[in-house]
């Protein structure tokens, strides 16, 4: 029977090949067909598309699918909850909210990926400021600010709603909250992907500190861990991970939740290679869904329809199982 090390190795491995293959298909895949013989004659406007265009969005698939994976991994793992997502400190509302006040009050698609960006950055800071307010440092406290900052950040964009044009900017308000890949061009990167990178390398220096947070607090104090400013830290840089992709993305549900959970599935640990596949199986996701979004029917459909087609049933297997062990 192969060690856990080995068996961690291979699916990550094997995950790793699965994610360069759907890169490939996802760089060929679209309305403008492109062949790799057209790309290797320098055809111009096949070599446009494809730097232009389908490179940087195979890349957010993949980098952003890797950031929500890990990033998912972070959240729960420090809360102890196989449920826990980046929704529980209030980024996706938060992001949702400052698009939609991009949408209407400054309209380029560069200015809707920064207002998403900072309203994710903004409600977080709310999030986590309330819970400074309780200086015992529980989880408990954290998850309670979050739900709130989440319900006002749904009043405010429900009152954004209310303003904007049913024919324009509503619309485009409902499609950034179901999420695609199809606004992605190179201009629009900026440092996105660089933040993705960045954060995911430090949540990866951190695993360690990850797994003693996930410990009883008296037991991970006692280990040497400063609890509240270890979480903070994990908490921060995981949310600047998913602010980063969402902005450009729009709301992508259940990839946070569903890579952790099938990497714990696959490895029965939560060692660093566990960590590698959830970011792994994170890409997989996305550039999967992404690839069935702009393929399915002439048209193109939102990126959150197809995972979560996988992720409401993954959902309530894990509360019916969870229910089960109780």
């Amino acid at each position: 029977m192969a060690s856990p090390t080995v068996k961690a190795k291979r699916n990550a491995l094997a995950a790793g090949g699965l994610l360069l293959l759907l890169a490939a298909i996802g760089l060929l895949v679209g309305r403008y067909p492109l062949t790799f013989q057209g790309l290797l004659a320098g055809d111009a406007m096949q070599r446009q598309v494809f730097f232009q265009l389908r490179l940087p969005r195979v890349g957010v698939g993949v980098i952003g699918g890797f950031a929500l994976g890990v990033s998912g991994f972070a959240f729960q793992t420090v809360f102890r909850n196989p449920l826990a997502s980046p929704d529980i400190v209030g980024v996706s509302s938060g992001a949702s909210a400052g698009a939609a006040a991009g949408i209407l009050f400054l309209g380029s698609s560069a200015a809707v990926t920064a207002s998403a960006f900072l309203g994710a950055l903004t409600a977080v800071a709310a999030a986590l400021a309330l819970s400074a307010l309780d200086r015992s440092g529980k989880k408990s406290t954290i998850v309670l600010s979050g739900i709130a900052v989440h319900a006002l950040a749904q009043t405010a964009l429900m009152c954004l709603k209310l303003t904007a044009d049913p024919e324009r900017e509503l619309a485009s308000i409902e499609y950034w909250m179901m999420g695609s890949l199809s606004d992605i061009s190179a201009h629009r990167l900026g440092g996105n992907l660089f933040l993705c990178l960045a954060c995911s390398g430090i949540l990866f220096a951190l695993h360690r500190q990850m797994l003693l947070l996930s410990a009883e607090e008296g037991e991970a104090r006692m280990l040497g861990v400063s609890v509240g400013k270890m979480r903070l830290v994990v908490l921060i840089t995981a949310t600047l991970a998913v602010s980063a992709v969402v902005s450009l993305t729009g709301l992508v549900s259940f990839v946070g939740l569903l890579a952790p959970h099938g990497a714990r599935l696959l490895n029965r640990n939560n060692r660093p290679g566990t960590l590698l596949l959830s970011g792994i199986l994170g890409g997989i996701l996305l550039c999967g869904a992404d690839i069935l979004a702009r393929s399915v029917t002439a048209g193109e459909l939102p990126v959150s329809i197809f995972t979560s087609l996988l992720g409401a049933p993954a959902l309530l297997y894990l509360v019916v199982g969870r229910r089960k062990e109780a």
